[in-house]
């Protein structure tokens, strides 16, 4: 790949960090940040069938099906992203791939990753409502998105990168760094 890559998804279990991390990186690139689910949310509210995030995840699932598709239509549309989603939903059912790659073809998929001690820590002191998990069902959670993302990737000829989140300004340097080397057309090991 040469170029600057046009959509990069950063993905990663509820909790990685993977926010603060893309709104660091947003401020190097040229990039458009886009929080999946706040769209999501903004899609909802347009819609007049939810104003919280609580009240989306109320929803029947047809319909938060439509609005998962309508938001990544709206990225679709855009010329230069920086996604910020899970990219792999647990459930009560099980898993969902919610990296929408029928409509979206990221150049770069970066999985962000952390320990599942600090991740839990960093649920606790959100205030979202997240499916509850130990550092067992995480540490699942994390190795069923590494293995979807890279499926995804083979059928979409993205680059994959797995990027671990210490210090949110060191894991944004080194998306850029990302970013900078496919830009550049470096792929050498």
């Amino acid at each position: 790949m040469k170029g600057v890559p046009r959509t990069v998804a950063v993905v990663g279990v509820p909790g990685t960090g993977k926010t603060t991390v893309c709104r660091i990186l947003s401020g190097m690139v040229r990039h458009t940040y886009i929080n999946y689910g706040e769209l999501m949310l903004r899609v909802a509210g347009e819609w007049n069938l939810a104003e919280t995030l609580e009240d989306l995840f109320k929803l029947p699932m047809n319909q938060q099906h439509l609005i998962w598709l309508e938001a990544a239509h709206r990225i679709r549309r855009l010329d230069y992203v920086l996604m910020d989603l899970h990219g792999l939903d647990r459930s009560p059912l099980g898993y969902l791939i919610s990296l929408p790659v029928d409509i979206i073809s990221p150049d770069i998929i970066v999985i962000l990753e952390s320990d599942p001690q600090s991740i839990l820590g960093r649920r606790m002191a959100d205030s979202k409502m997240r499916v509850r998990e130990s550092p067992e069902s995480l540490r699942e959670h994390m190795e069923m998105l590494r293995t979807s993302m890279f499926v995804c990737s083979a059928v979409l000829g993205s680059v994959v990168s797995i990027v671990e989140n210490h210090d949110p300004e060191e894991a944004a340097l080194d998306i850029l760094g990302i970013i900078e080397a496919a830009w550049a057309g470096d792929t050498t090991p």
